[in-house]
């Protein structure tokens, strides 16, 4: 019967409004279903609103009969296939949605499964138009898990339960059409899950990252956290880092790998902002799931123990860094940055020094270039990382900057290698913070405001590295700095109440921005104006610090330039053109007013004058148109010490340089740096500044520059002349005179005899140098050094009767280095024939020639320790580098052309030989060559090879060059061992061998130099034989650092024992040792202490190399168990990390052996050798607690690890007791010794008492690692089905019963032999003092003296 359609929703519509359904059921079940499914959908399409005709197709398909339930089946489909097609309005799509939601557990669970499938094979099949019917699903899997009867499902039956998780699993293995992807993950979130099922889900959502767009990763991120609440937090975490960890490699290896195809092809900006939207997601997740943020936490502790590179990368320390604005988790995530800062140093540090580790581990990128890589991507507006960024480097700069040392001084060295892991963290923080401040404008001004307020506020502790970090921020810009510039005249304002050395850098570093600002510059000589007349003598040295500084850098027009100066404004200072800025005759003006104010410091203190003495020469070099002011002012302050008339003796007043104030008496003008000062500006205005002014300027001008340097000059011959005719008494200094330092004579005295002898020596290089070689002017050299020679024999004299050592502190020398080089290189290299007749006079003197290398080795040893020299360009690394190349090319001549042998055979004279100071001086540059000018090393080596200008030595790398120097000091060595034993000197033999441990240091560990070097030093060791134990150690030393650079040095190891072993005895004096004689160094006197406590720390080396392995593996073993995804391969027993780790245990097993049956003398040797032993226990547990997590997972353990605990069990633990036994016997006999000493009993048996309580101390240490040791492999037995416990002995030794009636003897007798020994008793206390003490730590093995006895 024909029904129209309008009619027919009508009727539906009107059956549905009666009270009971009875007769729209039987409308509804006289219609097709396809009749209704098409009425319905008709009406949606055109927008009608279809809701109140669903409501009444469902009112009358109830699930209870089969009819109605199948009906509503296939209008959902209908409606599902309607919301699908997009034909839909809307609010339309959202009703049929809405009704079909609220309908959908009233189904039954057949068809429910059958909806379900619907949907997973149009999600399969990629039926899905728009997405929009997924919003069911959850609906539908949450209804089916809620039905309890049995479902068809398949070809059996299941529960409801089940089937959902069926469903899941077929949805998650097939294809998801990657533009459902992030519905689909948001479907999921609505579904009660199963942890098994979050798992399939999320793996599935992972999998589907590489198949995305780069811009659908961010939604996907967020809706998979949403969904990670579920449970499974820790693998989307490490799935969506590993995703952009890989994402970032391929970028940088910039090659298109397969899986990543289409997102390899973006432009960097694009997939940093991405990166950048993703960790923004994962914040805002954390903050609203705390748990998600310990999670991340846990997961990046956990890579720090194992492999690291998995966990560690760009986009987990930017997730980080973000995290920190999440106040509950900033503490950790710093300190977790911090800790992987230091530990990636140290495996750095550890790697490098090891070649069995580097040939074990691969070389993984080091965490501080993937922080500086954050920095670098944080440019793509990252501003959520930046504060982590300045936060993190300040932290490490304030946590690993230099501490203070006792003399107050830290010195950085340049080498990068030879910095300790903190060291480079410092220098990681002070990069981090560099680096972003050229990157970000809006943090600029926080980062130099921090900087200066740590420089003002920790100036009692060293802050170098803070100004270092400061000078790289201005120099990189000072124009940018302008806007910053009030926080920088606010910091002046604290100058004077900085130590000097602090505003001096602090100064220099902000010397760009003076040039550029003149607000700055203003505020600054104000503050210096007012700092000049402060009542702190500090307060005034920082102001001519401050004016000295400013007179170098603003030059006035028509100064040399710099290249005529040669002069370099510092490595770190920028080049800024002044003359833009400021006209030259302001700069004039400036420049004179400031030389008034300097003037006036003439009046102040010494340590005022002596500043502004050693700071006019750098001024003059840098601005030669003051020359005349300062000239002129050196004139006039030298003549008021002067003695005008001609013959009167002495030429200076000393005693106007003194300064007596009551009982006070203190130095008032420092005359000798005055003089020092005079000479060196003399000698660069003759040099440089005259010869380029003639005929510039006007005569009148000239002749009075002329007059002053010709009247200095006619000073300086007169008060030359006049020293030499005085004698000792003139100066009121002969030998009868007071030194000492209690009696004001004695310390007025002092002052005078130190003034004359820098007198004498600026005279000395003043004369030398404009001598031009002439006899008579090097006599006059001569004889001014015969006369500072008296001077300091007398100095040492009186001071080596007083015993004050600390009088006799050696002053500096005066004398330049350029002078000393181009002394040396005149006495010892100058072949002219013109010359030769005038130097003879100088080289005939031995004092002479032996003062001018001691002169040399003094300028050296101050580099070393305070990093520059005294004197003119003293702080310029350029003209210092130049300096030590030209010395050390004369010092390596000297010596290797006349060796010590000769020169001594030839004199004997007090004092060392020049030749063995020259060495000595040697052995100094070329530590301080590496310590300070590590890049340069090539440069050095190829200034000392005078030979080498073809390069004939294979190229000229550092390699060779050093090889060529390290041959020459190889054959010095033979010849002084190859010489008789009584000429054997041990000084000249030790220098010889750090001089070689320096240069081996040069070597590529690869080369075949390097493997001639350690074939050579061995067999050295084991050829030669010499008693001198400070020569043995250097040797061996050089061997092993050598041998750990080849291979794993533990056979060597072994060797040395056996020898050991050989010389001093079994502890068993029945046995007859067979001697070994591996290495003839050793000896019966250099066996113990000295080899045997080098081979025991070079074992502890090898134990925490192998220690550190096994925490390694250990840490990639539990990686593995927690991913349950643990491949065989990487538990093998083969694993070649495992195998080595049990070679290396066996044979320092072998090693110890050895040494547990010397009979080694008490003290340190025993000490360490116990302490060795409680590692190598703890050790050995280590590597059992391993397998035990092996055994989990692989069930067994491999042969060699049996083998290892067989020989434990054999070879160490029973000798272990026995060598307790020995030490304890020898306790008993040295008190027993000391107790029959009748006098001085109480003096004589304490400290022998404290002796034995002290080496005692780590043997219950040891039997608590070996009870420990054993317990372990008891677990491990059981584990792995195989009895390891056969080979362990129960040690007798503690296997003991008390006798009671044997006690009770003991205690009468020892009550009749009287209770008058105090002593024994509070020996006793004390005894049993340290028996606490020890069991406080672990359990102690309980021993006194009178339970010894009931033991049996």
């Amino acid at each position: 019967m024909f029904h129209d359609r309008a009619t027919m929703d009508q009727k539906i519509l009107s059956l549905a409004a009666e009270k009971t359904a009875d007769k729209l059921q039987e409308f509804l079940q006289s219609l097709k279903d396809c009749d209704v499914a098409n009425l319905l959908q008709n009406q949606a399409v055109k927008g009608k609103s279809p809701g109140a005709l669903l409501r009444a197709i469902f009112k009358g398909s109830p699930c209870s009969e089969e009819a109605g339930a199948l009906r509503r089946l296939k209008v959902y489909i209908r409606c599902l296939q309607l919301v699908e097609s997009g034909d839909l309005q809307k609010e339309v799509a959202s009703e049929i949605l809405g009704l079909l939601m609220l309908e959908a557990h009233y189904f039954p669970g057949p068809l429910l499964v059958e909806l379900a499938n619907e949907f997973v094979s149009a999600i399969k099949e990629g039926r899905l138009k728009n997405g929009k019917s997924l919003e069911l699903l959850p609906i539908i899997l949450t209804a089916l898990a809620a039905k309890k009867e049995n479902v068809a499902y398949g070809k059996g039956e299941l529960c409801g339960e089940e089937c959902k998780k069926q469903l899941i699993n077929t949805l998650c293995s097939g294809r998801w059409d990657r533009q459902y992807v992030i519905q689909l993950t948001s479907m999921f979130k609505d579904v009660p899950l199963t942890a098994e099922e979050v798992e399939f889900v999320t793996e599935k959502v992972l999998r589907m990252f590489s198949k995305l767009n780069l811009q659908e990763i961010p939604p996907l991120v967020y809706q998979l956290l949403v969904f990670s609440s579920k449970g499974n937090r820790k693998k989307a975490l490490e799935g969506i880092i590993t995703f952009f960890n890989e994402l970032d490699k391929q970028h940088n290896e910039d090659q298109s790998g397969d899986e990543l195809l289409d997102l390899v092809t973006v432009p960097a900006g694009e997939l940093r902002h991405v990166e950048g939207t993703v960790i923004l997601h994962i914040v805002f997740a954390i903050k609203l799931d705390c748990e998600l943020g310990r999670e991340l936490l846990k997961h990046l502790k956990a890579g720090q123990q194992g492999d690291f590179g998995n966990n560690i990368c760009p986009f987990s320390i930017a997730l980080l860094l973000s995290i920190t604005r999440i106040q509950r988790f900033e503490e950790q995530v710093f300190d977790l940055l911090k800790a992987s800062v230091v530990k990636s140093f140290k495996d750095l540090q550890l790697l490098q020094g090891s070649k069995f580790l580097q040939n074990l581990v691969p070389h993984r990128s080091c965490i501080s270039t993937m922080i500086l890589e954050v920095v670098k991507n944080s440019v793509h507006s990252w501003d959520h990382v930046t504060q982590g960024l300045v936060e993190l480097g300040f932290i490490l700069m304030d946590s690993y900057g230099p501490k203070k040392i006792l003399d107050g001084k830290a010195i950085e060295t340049s080498s990068c290698l030879s910095k300790k892991p903190t060291q480079l963290s410092c220098k990681l923080g002070a990069d981090i913070l560099l680096e972003t401040f050229k990157i970000h404008e809006m943090i600029r001004q926080e980062i130099l405001e921090q900087v200066l307020n740590r420089v003002v506020t920790r100036a009692s502790s060293p802050i170098s590295h803070f100004l270092d970090l400061l000078s790289n921020i201005i120099t990189y810009s000072p124009l940018v700095l302008q806007s910053c510039s009030a926080k920088v005249t606010e910091t002046f304002d604290y100058l004077s109440f900085l130590p000097l050395p602090t505003v001096q850098g602090l100064l220099k570093a902000v010397q760009p921005l003076l040039k550029v600002s003149m607000s700055v510059r203003d505020s600054l000589i104000l503050v210096l104006r007012k700092a000049m007349f402060a009542s702190q003598l500090e307060a005034r040295k920082s102001a001519v610090a401050g004016f000295l500084l400013l007179l170098k850098n603003f030059k006035v027009l028509g100064s040399l330039s710099s290249s005529q100066c040669s002069q370099s404004i510092g490595a770190s200072q920028v080049h800024v053109d002044v003359h833009s800025r400021y006209n030259s005759v302001a700069n004039e003006t400036f420049c004179l007013e400031i030389m008034d104010s300097l003037r006036r410091c003439l009046g102040q203190q010494a340590d005022v004058r002596l500043m502004l003495y050693e700071g006019f020469y750098d001024v003059l070099r840098r601005n030669s148109q003051l020359a005349n002011s300062i000239m002129q002012t050196l004139l006039v302050q030298l003549k008021q010490f002067y003695e005008p008339k001609p013959d009167v003796l002495p030429p200076l007043k000393l005693e106007a340089c003194i300064l007596i104030q009551g009982d006070r008496i203190c130095l008032q003008e420092p005359l000798d740096y005055l003089l020092c000062c005079v000479q060196h500006c003399l000698a660069w205005c003759r040099k440089r500044v005259v010869p380029l002014r003639r005929g510039e300027e006007e005569e009148e001008e000239e002749e009075e520059e002329e007059g002053v340097y010709r009247e200095l000059e006619d000073l300086l011959e007169s008060i030359t002349t006049r020293t030499i005719k005085s004698e000792l008494e003139d100066f009121e200094l002969d030998k009868s005179a007071d030194f000492s330092q209690n009696t004001g004579v004695g310390i007025k005295n002092n002052i005078c005899a130190s003034l004359v002898m820098g007198v004498c020596e600026v005279l000395i290089e003043y004369n030398f140098s404009i001598s031009n070689f002439s006899k008579n002017k090097l006599a006059e050299v001569l004889s001014l050094f015969m006369c500072y020679k008296k001077l300091s024999d007398i100095l040492n004299e009186k001071a080596g009767k007083g015993k004050t050592k600390t009088a006799n502190k050696t002053n500096d020398s005066f004398l330049s280095m350029k002078f000393v080089s181009d002394l040396l290189t005149a006495l010892f290299r100058d072949s002219a024939q013109s010359h030769e007749e005038s130097l003879s006079v100088l080289r005939s003197n031995n004092e002479f020639m032996r003062y001018a290398v001691s002169v040399a080795l003094q300028k050296v040893q101050q580099l070393k320790e305070t990093g520059h020299v005294r004197g003119p360009d003293g702080q310029n690394p350029e003209k210092i580098f130049q300096n030590l190349c030209d010395i050390t090319r004369v010092l390596i001549w000297r010596y290797t052309s006349i060796p010590t042998s000769v020169e001594d055979s030839g004199k004997k004279e007090k004092g060392k030989s020049i030749s063995l100071l020259c060495l000595e001086g040697l052995q100094k540059i070329f530590s301080a060559v590496q310590q300070f000018f590590e890049p340069r090393i090539q440069h050095f080596l190829r200034a000392l090879d005078a030979t080498d200008d073809d390069g004939e030595e294979g190229g000229g790398s550092v390699t060779h060059r050093a090889a060529f120097q390290i041959r020459q000091f190889q054959r010095s060595l033979l010849n002084l061992l190859s010489g008789q034993e009584e000429d054997f000197n041990g000084r000249e033999a030790l220098l010889l061998v750090t001089v070689l441990s320096n240069l081996s240091k040069l070597l590529e560990p690869s080369s075949p130099q390097f493997v001639q070097m350690l074939s050579w030093t061995s067999k050295i060791c084991k050829e030669n034989s010499q008693e001198d134990a400070s020569f043995c150690k250097g040797l061996m030393s050089l061997l092993f650092s050598l041998h750990v650079l080849y291979k794993s040095p533990v056979t060597l190891l072994r060797d040395l024992s056996q020898d050991i072993h050989g010389h001093l005895g079994d502890i068993d004096q029945d046995v007859e040792m067979e001697k070994t004689n591996h290495f003839a160094m050793v000896t019966l006197r250099t066996a113990a202490p000295t080899v045997c406590l080098l081979v025991l720390s070079q074992a502890e080396k090898v134990l925490e190399e192998v220690d550190w392995l096994i925490t390694k593996l250990k840490g990639q073993v539990s990686q593995e168990m927690l991913s349950e995804e643990a491949s065989s391969q990487s538990v093998l027993p083969s694993h070649p990390v495992e195998k080595a780790v049990i070679i290396q245990l066996g044979t320092l097993l072998t090693f110890f052996h050895e040494l547990v049956q010397t009979a080694l003398p008490s003290g340190s040797c025993v000490d360490i050798l116990l302490k060795g032993l409680c590692k190598m226990y703890t050790i050995l547990t280590a590597l059992v607690r391993y397998y035990l997590q092996v055994c989990q997972s692989s069930g067994g353990i491999p042969k060699n690890m049996e083998k290892l605990v067989k020989l434990s069990g054999s070879h160490l633990t029973p000798l272990c007791y026995s060598f307790i036994s020995y030490i304890q016997n020898k306790r008993s006999q040295s008190l027993k010794h000391t107790g029959e000493k009748k006098k001085g009993k109480a003096a004589a048996v304490a400290p022998a008492m404290a002796r034995v309580l002290r080496e005692t101390k780590p043997i219950p240490n040891l039997i608590f690692a070996i009870e420990q040791y054993e317990k372990f492999l008891i677990h491990l037995s059981k584990k792995s089905k195989v009895n390891l416990m056969q080979h362990m002995k129960l040690s007798t030794s503690r296997d003991f019963k008390i006798k009671g009636n044997i006690l009770d003897m003991v205690f009468r007798v020892e009550e009749e032999e009287g209770g008058d020994d105090d002593d024994e008793d509070d020996d006793d206390d004390e005894g049993a003092a340290a028996e606490r003490e020890g069991q406080d730590r672990e359990p102690a093995t309980k021993r006194r003296r009178r339970e010894t006895k009931c033991l049996s």
